[in-house]
């Protein structure tokens, strides 16, 4: 038992211990113990594991199926895998921003619903030209969610107010204020959510002609990359990264230092506030058409455990988008070819987001296995 109970340290310490690249191999060891679990799960199953995984890959669009329905292949399944990452891209670098500064943002899927209503109301019905209604859908997004975040930000800063119960509260809120009016002046008899935007104010192209192939183009998603790289930037280039990193590490040592902590909290909001708003826009005007009423969207929740997986960095984060929504798009098409309950599918999914949010307790128990070997 001695000998098993320190070979597990040993693991520990080797996958997840301080050193080089303890954050990177941190996330890949979650990686692989969630594959682990998939495997003994499919196997309780009597369902074969590489197979299942495999009709994942292919779903997504990573692996091509046997074979496609009329004008689909391979890369039209990839087209529509990066549509749907588009918004988890934007969700998790707003978590992963505000994480930076020491801030817990869960006010994500009430921004994304807010900014989606917004955008909605305000251009998903007009007649504009296409290209001036996507640019002004994009534009009210990141304002609407800036203006959330600075609210959540300033009311930390002025009146030292816990940003999880205003996030919580928010949330209710917007919740609750966004169904009143869907319910009473923008609801759809027939699908019970707001009436379907127009096409002009549409993020997504569905079944473009492209060749003789027809697919899903997302039109931000350039944009999501873009954001990748100004994000990473910002904070390992600039001075208000610098800033805003030490206010997380220990905002009362950066107040002695002379930085401005309220004023670095606010912008930090402000920015994670933006991108919640872009992510809710992709969202509810790029692979959604409409809003259900009183529904907050899991994907602002769970992008809280994909930044912890990308180690709250801005690549880190875009990979760690794209690993779960292959998986969450691949598991429809394995639960049909595997004949798998969707929900078992689903469950796979579910079993990386865990282990990705507790990430951070395997790098404190494989510190203190390695504190424990130097002592004796």
């Amino acid at each position: 038992m001695l000998k098993r109970t320190s070979l597990i340290k040993r693991l520990f310490i080797l996958c997840c211990g301080k050193g080089r690249h303890q954050l990177l191999r941190t996330s890949l060891f979650c990686i692989a113990l969630s594959l682990l679990a998939g495997i003994i799960l499919l196997l309780l199953l009597g369902k074969n594991p590489w197979e299942a995984y495999r009709s994942i890959l292919q779903g997504a669009g990573i692996l091509a199926k046997p074979r496609y329905a009329g004008r689909k292949s391979q890369l039209t399944d990839f087209m529509s895998l990066l549509n749907y990452t588009t918004p988890m891209v934007f969700a998790a670098l707003s978590v992963a921003v505000a994480l930076k500064c020491g801030i817990f943002n869960i006010c994500v899927s009430g921004i994304m619903v807010f900014s989606g209503f917004m955008a909605t109301v305000l251009v998903g019905y007009s007649n504009l030209d296409p290209f001036v209604a996507k640019i002004l859908v994009v534009l009210i997004g990141a304002l609407s969610g800036a203006l959330l975040g600075m609210l959540i930000g300033y009311l930390k800063h002025r009146f030292n107010m816990n940003e999880v119960v205003v996030a919580i509260m928010l949330n209710y809120i917007i919740s609750y204020v966004v169904s009143f009016f869907i319910q009473t002046r923008f609801i759809d008899p027939i699908t019970r959510q707001s009436v379907a935007v127009t096409q002009n104010a549409r993020l997504t192209l569905f079944d473009y002609p492209v060749g003789s192939l027809k697919m899903e183009i997302a039109l931000v998603f350039p944009l999501a990359i873009l954001a990748v790289f100004a994000i990473k930037f910002v904070l390992d280039r600039t001075r208000f990264g610098f800033e805003l990193k030490a206010v997380g590490s220990n905002s009362k040592a950066s107040n002695y230092a002379g930085i401005q902590v309220g004023r670095a909290v606010v912008f930090t909001m402000i920015i994670s506030g933006a991108l919640a708003g872009l992510a809710g826009v992709s969202y509810y005007l790029g692979s959604n058409a409409s809003i259900q009423p009183r529904v907050l969207p899991s994907l602002g929740f769970d992008a809280i455990a994909v930044a912890l997986l990308g180690n709250t960095s801005a690549i880190g984060s875009f990979f760690a988008s794209l690993l779960v929504m292959i998986f969450d798009c691949g598991t429809t098409y394995m639960s049909s070819r595997m004949q798998v309950l969707r929900e078992i599918a689903a469950l796979i999914t579910s079993i990386l987001l865990l282990f990705s949010a507790i990430g951070i307790f395997f790098r404190n128990l494989a510190d203190r296995f390695q504190q424990e070997a130097e002592e004796v």
